[in-house]
């Protein structure tokens, strides 16, 4: 096998892992990556407001207002409006939306940062490197990307505002 040969089945196989992965969390949740790591945030910081989990979690705002509808919907996080400034909206989860991800598996990317924490300082840099230079070697490097590693819809997976 030719070593470009060997790399695009490696890349293939990358895709595949995050292709599984996301139906498994699906599957076992009803939640895709980014409702997990939003419902985990509320649950960090009750009260956070949409601007405060968008620049937490690398999401543009309009991307979080969207899945928080769909996790209102599901009854797993309410919005309150503030008493003292009207402006402003806190998120709370529910009971349901506490025990849904007492219960979900962790997002892929939290499994892969525990690895990639644990490399060497230079294999780290040197991983970032190769991707980057793979990126651009797909003509990818301008794309909007957040830090989650989910297959899905484009408008889930975009940097903020």
């Amino acid at each position: 096998m030719q070593k470009y040969e060997e790399l695009l089945v490696s890349l293939r196989k990358v895709i595949r892992a995050i292709d599984l992965y996301s139906k498994k969390l699906s599957k076992e949740s009803g939640l895709t990556s980014p409702q997990l790591i939003v419902l985990k945030e509320i649950d960090k910081h009750d009260g956070y407001m949409v601007k405060d989990i968008a620049q937490s979690i690398n999401l543009s705002s309009a991307t979080v207002t969207s899945i928080l509808d769909r996790l209102e919907a599901r009854a797993y996080v309410i919005r309150e409006r503030s008493v003292t400034d009207k402006r402003k909206v806190g998120l709370y989860l529910t009971e349901q939306g506490k025990a849904v991800i007492k219960d979900a598996p962790r997002p892929l990317q939290t499994h892969f940062i525990d690895r990639f924490e644990k490399l060497e300082d230079w294999e780290q840099t040197q991983l970032m490197s190769t991707m980057q230079r793979i990126a651009s070697m797909m003509d990818a490097e301008k794309l909007d990307a957040s830090p989650m590693l989910e297959v899905g819809a484009i408008e889930e997976i975009t940097k903020p505002e």
